[in-house]
This record gives C-alpha cells, sequence and structure tokens, in this order.
C-alpha cells in the first residue's frame, strides 16, 4: 500500500492533471463539486472556489491547490466505517452496473432494467410482497415496486435469481479482472478479512442483511469477497435506514436531502425512484417548513447539519464489522482490493455517476 508521501504525491499528481483545465477559466464549481463530497466530521464548502475566482479574492491555482488539499484531508480523516464502503462496494456493485448481469435476467425473461433489479436484490428475501420490498428498500415509490414485484416471481423464482446474479458477477469480474489475479493469493486473502468482517456484522433489525447472511457461502474467493460485501453493504444500508427515520426524513424527503447534499441530478434521481413532480414538490415544502431546505430545495445549514447527522449515524451503525477485524486488517483490506476495483470502471461493471453518490477512494480513482 502506499505509504503517507507517496499515496499523497499519487493522488495531488493525478488530481492536478484531471483538473488541469480549472487553470483555463473553466468554473472551478463545476468541476470540484462531486457526489460524496461531504463526510461526516468534515465540513467542506468547495462552493466559495467560484466567488473567489470570479472576484479577484483568490489566486485561481491557489485556491485550487489549497481545495485539492482539503479533500485530501477528509479522504485520509473520513469514519472508517465510511472508507470500506468506499474501498469495497464496488465490487458489489457489479452486480447492477455489469452487461452480465442484464443478459442472465434477460435469459431469464425478465423484462427491463428494474425488474431484474428487483429480482437480483430482493431474491435473498425469498418471493417477498411489494409492500415488503417497498418497505426494507425504503426509498422507492410504491407503485414503482408494485410494477415489477411480485410479477418478477412469476418469471422465475428467487433461487434462479440468486443463482444468476452469482453466475453473472463471476462472468463479470473473470472478464474484467481476470483469472490470474482472482486466482492470486491477493483475493484470497481479501476475502478471509472481508469474510471475517461479515461474520461479524449484527443482523437484528437488519432484515436485509440478515437475509443475505443467511445464504450459503460460495467457493471462490472472489466470490467470497463479493458475497461478503454484500452482507456488509445491506447491513450499512439497514442502518441509514434507521438512521432516517430517526432523522424523520419520509423516503422522498431523504431523496430530496441526499440529492441536494451530493450534487446528483434531483430530476434523474426522482425519475429513478418513482416519485411524481408534484410529491418531490410537496416534500420540498415539507422540508421548508422545518427549516431543512429552501424553498427551491436547496439545504440550509439545518439542513445541512441534519445530512451530517444521519450520515455519522449511518457510520457509527456500521462500524461493528471492522471495530471486529481491528484497523490493520481494515486497511490490509484497502489495500488487497485497491487493484481490483481500479479495474471496474473501465470494464463497464462500475458507473462513477451512480445514484448511490459512491465516488472510489483516491487509491482506486
Amino acid at each position: 500500500m502506499w505509504g503517507p508521501r507517496g499515496a499523497a504525491e499519487k493522488f495531488y499528481g493525478e488530481r492536478r492533471a484531471r483538473h488541469s483545465h480549472i487553470l483555463n477559466d473553466c468554473p472551478p464549481v463545476v468541476v470540484l463539486r462531486r457526489s460524496g463530497d461531504r463526510h461526516a466530521g468534515s465540513e467542506r464548502v468547495i462552493g466559495d472556489i467560484e466567488s473567489q475566482v470570479r472576484t479577484g479574492s483568490g489566486d485561481t491555482d491557489r485556491v485550487v491547490q489549497d481545495r485539492i488539499e482539503e479533500e485530501h484531508v477528509a479522504d485520509q480523516q473520513e469514519h472508517r466505517a465510511r472508507r470500506m464502503w468506499r474501498a469495497v462496494e464496488p465490487v458489489h456493485a457489479v452486480t447492477y452496473f455489469a452487461p452480465e448481469s442484464k443478459e442472465a435476467c434477460d435469459a431469464l425473461g425478465t423484462k427491463g432494467y428494474w425488474m431484474s433489479y428487483f429480482g437480483l436484490r430482493a431474491a435473498p428475501l425469498g418471493a417477498a410482497p411489494p409492500e415488503l420490498v417497498t418497505a426494507l428498500f425504503y426509498n422507492f415509490h410504491p407503485a414503482h415496486v408494485a410494477r415489477a414485484v411480485p410479477a418478477v416471481w412469476a418469471v422465475a423464482s428467487p433461487e434462479r435469481y440468486l443463482a444468476a446474479r452469482l453466475d453473472a458477477v463471476d462472468a463479470a469480474l473473470h472478464r474484467v479482472v481476470g483469472t490470474q489475479v482472482l486466482g492470486g493469493p491477493e483475493v484470497a486473502e481479501a476475502a478471509a478479512i472481508a469474510r471475517d468482517a461479515a461474520l461479524a456484522a449484527p443482523t437484528a433489525g437488519r432484515a436485509l442483511a440478515a437475509a443475505n447472511a443467511a445464504l450459503p457461502w460460495p467457493d471462490r474467493p472472489h466470490l467470497v469477497l463479493w458475497h461478503a460485501q454484500t452482507v456488509l453493504r445491506e447491513h450499512r444500508g439497514d442502518g441509514h435506514v434507521a438512521a432516517l427515520l430517526t432523522a424523520g426524513l419520509d423516503p422522498v424527503e431523504a431523496l430530496v436531502v441526499f440529492a441536494a447534499d451530493v450534487g446528483l441530478d434531483a430530476a434523474a434521481l426522482r425519475a429513478r425512484r418513482g416519485w411524481s413532480e408534484q410529491e418531490w414538490d410537496e416534500a420540498v415544502a415539507r422540508l421548508a417548513a422545518r427549516g431543512l431546505t429552501d424553498e427551491a430545495g436547496a439545504l440550509t445549514a439545518a439542513g445541512r447539519a441534519l445530512r451530517a447527522e444521519v450520515e455519522a449515524h449511518t457510520d457509527a451503525l456500521a462500524d461493528v464489522p471492522w471495530a471486529a477485524v481491528g484497523d490493520d486488517a481494515a486497511e490490509r483490506l484497502v489495500a488487497l482490493t485497491t487493484p481490483v476495483v481500479a479495474m471496474l470502471p473501465a470494464g463497464g461493471v462500475f458507473n462513477a455517476d451512480n445514484p448511490m453518490g459512491l465516488r472510489l477512494l483516491p487509491e482506486a480513482g
């Protein structure tokens, strides 16, 4: 793994290259505001670059460099559970981004992306009714779920979706990463650490984590790694729902706050989750009445504070598995998975512009 100095030099060099066009009068805020830039424990305001440069109160090169350094510090200081999610979640995300998954579901007879998505993700629950899937997935409109569930179980049994997703992930990882890497000692070691963490994840009150944890473990190390992260990401997601409930954010309100915070396209996110413009606007009005957004949906200081609280709560609830394995093992897992994760975007099995607001660690990006 990169040492602190080497990691910093690698990070800064890549970032300078990536953002070199900032110095050619491109509005800096457009380039530097990326999904997931704000983390619990850090308050980084990137938008003021624009005002500093345009008013002449700041030197462009210095301002950009300062912001790059702030971003690097925040990456290093973020919560352990969030860092581990960013490090390993892309391995699980292959399930939904890889063309092999679509091909496998098409072969089963599904129609459209969402039927395959709900079939693959909800299959560990058995032939769950739409009400249960809606409740556990939390931020989808009930009618959006009902268009696919329970029809998805008439197309194929949950057991067939479970087999299809494992086969699809196996094929995608072999295509992108290669047999030699997947069969190497590094992936085997990563799988062992991830499995230990997954086995330490408490599942009380966490239905999706429990359903996945109850499944048989695959035999091959790269699939063990994938299955472990599947358990861990659903464990984190179940905790996130608890944090949203504690914050008093209903499903569409949670999406409004999330989109405003991380800079996602609100209209695209609304459509992907099945909410109407009226329902979205009504959620904005409810949030504005609580002082969390303005009338246009932008977060107020109180809204940003609540969002930070939700994320801090989510991170704390997700940390038990990583506390169990310890810092050394967790960082070893980051080092071991980074070469694999770095290959995924170019292979078409991870989309950087994703609705989770998930951005790769600098080591993998």
